[in-house]
């Protein structure tokens, strides 16, 4: 029997091998595999298996041309953003890091200027020289910055051009020091980085652990594993947590990130980091994922944590799981709100189903953040600065947090939504992160 894959993300999600228990659709023969053939059998799961099957609209499947247009039309749309279908094989890679661009994520500042907000230090761009809070002037000498303000995307793919290696496009920056520089940059496909940041700050409250993590996919083990590494050789007394661009993954990532923020907190390995609770027709799959035993535990009281609306899932269950057993405190923007997750159902090797099938709770059952979870003080994404800058707004309250102990006088720092572009595909993050 395959594997049965679970995920939790913005518009994706959590991911971990499943019980055998659930059946996997069979898989057609590839060569024969058509769009109504899978369309039929995400009908057929969509009923058994989807967290809201008793609320989903009726429909007849014949009426839809494939398992794409079938799935936008049996969402539960009051509650479901999520859910979706997906390119086999480009999801498989997406998930596995390879990644096909500049490597950069570009957003408005409070002056309407566009900025990289977020660069991948394997990008071809980054090998240039090029960091967050730099102005993009012009893209192909086109001022970059009226598109974003307007949220046209369609405006924005035109000057870039698709996700494809051996595109060429020449950018104009302005550096942080005021200078110009041209860049000419050819997308390409590499392997991205999730660790965006880790590092140490030193304050009066003690060694605080940094972490920018952007994404829970497969590589993230390995690069979490260094950073905690890290943090545990430099006896760290506190952690933020910068998850702002962070739309969730997998739930096995998810859970061991947690695992090293809780240390031996929970009292055991055992305590509950997750429950995952199914429909009532499938509660037999329902399932406990508790703390690990991991090398480099922290043993933290406290955890600081940076969000946006993009922040969501796989991250917001972090939040969520830690909570019973540490002080979690937020700041930026509310979360995406997504306590649910998926189960994965790769179809002929052509299409991959990712409907919502269960909601995460903690260990004391709680878990309806549909609207989001909350900062504490709500702060703008501030673009101009770096990750590690202390001018930043966001990591500059969390320093101000841990060294007082509260958060600075409401009203000082006004707040707004700016919008942003990524690169990732649709299914990964919304292509603008602006106001709903």
């Amino acid at each position: 029997m395959k594997r049965l894959l679970l995920l939790l993300i913005f518009i994706i999600i959590i991911f971990s091998s499943c019980s055998e228990k659930i059946p996997p659709v069979d898989d057609p023969d590839p060569v024969v595999l058509t769009p109504a053939m899978a369309r039929d059998s995400l009908y057929y799961l969509m009923k058994q298996w989807y967290y809201w099957y008793d609320l989903m609209p009726v429909v007849n499947k014949a009426n839809y041309a494939d398992p794409y247009e079938l799935m936008e039309a049996m969402r539960y749309k009051p509650l479901d953003r999520w859910s979706f279908v997906a390119d086999y094989d480009e999801f498989v890679a997406q998930m596995e890091g390879t990644f096909v661009g500049h490597g950069f994520r570009i957003g408005v500042d409070e002056e309407e200027k566009a900025r990289i907000a977020m660069i991948y230090s394997r990008s071809p761009l980054y090998a240039n020289g090029v960091r967050r809070g730099w102005i993009v002037k012009k893209i192909n000498n086109v001022d970059i910055a009226p598109i974003l303000i307007s949220g046209d995307g369609a405006a924005y793919s035109n000057v870039i051009g698709p996700a494809q290696a051996g595109i060429t496009n020449t950018f104009i920056f302005q550096k942080p020091d005021g200078t110009e520089v041209i860049v000419s940059s050819t997308k390409s496909s590499f392997t991205i980085n999730s660790v965006l940041l880790y590092d140490t700050l030193h304050l009066s409250s003690g060694i605080t652990g940094h972490l920018v993590f952007e994404s829970f996919i497969q590589p993230s083990s390995d690069e979490l594993a260094d950073a905690f590494e890290f943090f545990k050789a430099n006896n760290v007394k506190d952690l933020i947590l910068d998850l702002r661009y962070n739309s969730g993954g997998y739930l096995y990532v998810a859970q061991t990130l947690a695992s090293y923020i809780a240390g031996n907190t929970p009292g055991s390995a055992k305590a509950t980091f997750a429950k995952l609770k199914y429909n009532n027709v499938n509660t037999n799959q329902n399932t406990t994922y508790p703390f690990k035993t991991t090398s480099y535990p922290l043993d933290l009281p406290r955890l600081v944590v940076i969000t946006t609306r993009l922040t969501a899932s796989a991250s917001e269950a972090v939040m969520n799981g830690l909570t019973p057993f540490m002080n979690v405190i937020s700041l930026g923007d509310t979360t995406n709100g997504k306590p649910t997750g998926m189960n994965g159902w790769p179809v002929g090797e052509k299409y991959f189903f990712w409907p919502v099938t269960f909601k995460i709770v903690n260990k004391n059952d709680e878990g309806e953040y549909f609207d989001g979870i909350a900062p504490a003080k709500m702060l703008t994404d501030d673009i101009r600065y770096d990750f590690d800058d202390r001018k930043e707004l966001c990591l500059g309250e969390a320093i101000h947090y841990l060294t007082t102990g509260s958060v600075s006088g409401k009203g000082a720092v006004s707040f707004r939504r700016n919008p942003q572009f990524s690169e990732k595909p649709e299914w990964m993050n919304n292509a603008f992160a602006t106001e709903k």
